[in-house]
């Protein structure tokens, strides 16, 4: 099942580059708000992974950010964010990537993020650890968050609730070492399970910008919980790390 997950990936990353090589100002379009963009090759890449997951498997249900969600008959779910950072995509900015992630009885089984820009393929199977690019991946060992090197995003800001993470962040930003805002959730959770990030928090996300990259994350060591240190997310936040300063970074997003 992994190897057809990373063929599509793949290929639909292929569809994402093409498209991004050609991108008009006619085919990108407003969603919610003027910040809330998809663009046509978002939509082509949502049509050829449903087209081959439809073709494969027919019975398994299917929910992707821009054509929602198809009910299935059977205990299969397929999470798909075609394009998790369009803005990034629109501007030509590489940090963006394919998200498809496999969902048995509502648990996530399997997922792969593929940044083809950037020619990196993370994967991981329940109880089978994740890779890099065929390489298996660890989290950092960074015990302080003195010590650390966090990520986070404003999907919140772009969705207008109040509070939000502008209101979060100099109170943590004081407290660590370095503050990323790189634009895609997917990525920014497979660099916490690739080390580079020690962490990474974020509210108002959808469950396909984070399926494959928790699950790739767990895989690789970390945790991830909700802002309260349970486990709704991402309806009530993420707090993803590599585990060992997950109560202190909790401790800090609770204080504020």
């Amino acid at each position: 099942m992994l190897g057809f997950i990373r063929e599509i990936a793949v290929e639909a990353g292929k569809i994402a580059v093409e498209g991004g090589s050609r991108l008009t100002a006619s085919e990108i379009h407003v969603k919610g708000t003027p910040t809330d963009l998809v663009t046509e090759t978002d939509r082509k890449v949502e049509a050829y992974l449903t087209g081959r997951i439809r073709e494969r498997f027919p019975d398994h249900g299917i929910f992707g950010e821009e054509s929602g969600e198809t009910a299935g008959a059977g205990e299969y779910r397929w999470v798909i964010d075609p394009i998790d950072g369009t803005v990034n995509f629109i501007h030509g900015f590489p940090y963006y990537s394919i998200s498809i992630a496999l969902q048995k009885q509502g648990k996530t089984v399997a997922g792969v993020v593929y940044s083809p820009r950037l020619n990196e393929l993370y994967a991981a199977a329940a109880g089978h650890g994740a890779a890099l690019n065929g390489q298996p991946l660890r989290v950092s060992g960074c015990a302080a968050l003195a010590d650390s090197l966090l990520a986070t995003g404003f999907a919140c800001v772009r969705a207008g609730i109040r509070p939000d993470n502008l209101e979060l962040l100099p109170g943590i930003v004081r407290q660590i070492q370095g503050i990323r805002r790189n634009g895609s959730a997917a990525l920014d959770l497979c660099n916490v399970a690739a080390g580079r990030f020690d962490g990474y928090w974020e509210f108002c996300l959808n469950l396909y910008d984070v399926a494959a990259g928790a699950l790739i994350l767990q895989e690789a060591g970390g945790r991830v919980t909700d802002l309260a240190g349970r486990n709704r997310w991402p309806e009530a936040g993420i707090c993803a790390t590599n585990g060992l300063i997950h109560a202190e970074l909790l401790k800090e997003l609770q204080r504020q």
